[in-house]
């Protein structure tokens, strides 16, 4: 006991004891630690990238570039995001068929795994917007009339109060909204595609994109129909009574005449 005793005023053993203690915690993690779910995580992101590469090689590399660095035919990709990739190739505009204006929106060719992998490529050529998921773009519970005055705000000069698209200049114009995927709306919003100014994070929260794309989705449902059957582009009244005011009264107009014939016609036998 007296031998034990000494050991353990001996000025090291503190030392030893707290290395053990290291020893056995590094141990412990070593043992318990989810490493290999990082590790298989990161393997697949890996594979993602060099699948990608291969599918921006063959179908993108022409107009942008080798490594995304933009040509005389298309923009750099450096920064885009996932997001922007997601959008441009799963909305169909990407790849483009043929310059112009704009680039409209035509059926996907590539399947969503095929996008995913796109986009992890040229994500790692810089960072930038990221894809959201289903619980961001998920408009469940939003605020559907401060959704619609945030769209009538920031976005109606050119898709119009209810969505329905628009002419802008030099052939340009704003796409109808009506039934865009909920994803879309919400990339659109991060990334700016074309004409259209970007709406970040910063900027716009995601609670007032989710807003949005409650708003849009309510006035583009069919429990909004017009009830007068003809929508006129969902410009509203000014639409509405200008239609009235050039066909009614016109019809009226030519009424009145035809009324004013016959009655000559049949004074004068």
């Amino acid at each position: 006991m007296k031998k034990l005793s000494a050991r353990r005023r001996h000025p090291l053993a503190a030392v030893v004891v707290l290395l053990l203690a290291l020893a056995a915690t590094g141990g412990l993690y070593a043992a318990f630690a989810p490493a290999g779910k990082a590790q298989a995580d990161e393997t697949a992101q890996s594979l993602a990238i060099d699948e990608g590469k291969k599918l921006y090689t063959v179908g993108c590399a022409s107009c942008h570039g080798t490594g995304g660095q933009g040509t005389t035919d298309g923009p750099s990709l450096v920064g885009v995001g996932s997001a922007a990739v997601d959008f441009q190739v799963g909305t169909g505009r990407m790849p483009a068929q043929q310059p112009g204006a704009q680039v409209p929106k035509k059926p996907v060719i590539y399947t969503q795994a095929e996008i995913d992998q796109l986009a992890a490529y040229v994500a790692s050529l810089g960072a930038g917007p990221i894809t959201p998921t289903d619980k961001q773009v998920d408009p469940a519970g939003a605020d559907v009339a401060k959704g619609g005055e945030l769209f009538r705000n920031n976005c109606a000069q050119c898709h119009n109060f209810t969505g329905k698209g628009g002419a802008l200049t030099k052939g340009k114009y704003a796409p109808d909204l009506e039934g865009v995927s909920p994803k879309h709306i919400y990339e659109a919003m991060q990334t700016g595609p074309q004409s259209m100014p970007s709406f970040p994070d910063t900027t716009m929260p995601e609670q007032e994109k989710k807003d949005i794309i409650a708003y849009i989705q309510t006035v583009n449902g069919s429990e909004s129909a017009s009830p007068g059957g003809l929508a006129l582009g969902g410009l509203g009244p000014v639409s509405e009574g200008l239609f009235a005011w050039i066909f009614g009264l016109g019809a009226l107009v030519a009424v009145a005449i035809w009324v004013a014939a016959h009655t000559a016609k049949a004074k004068k036998s």
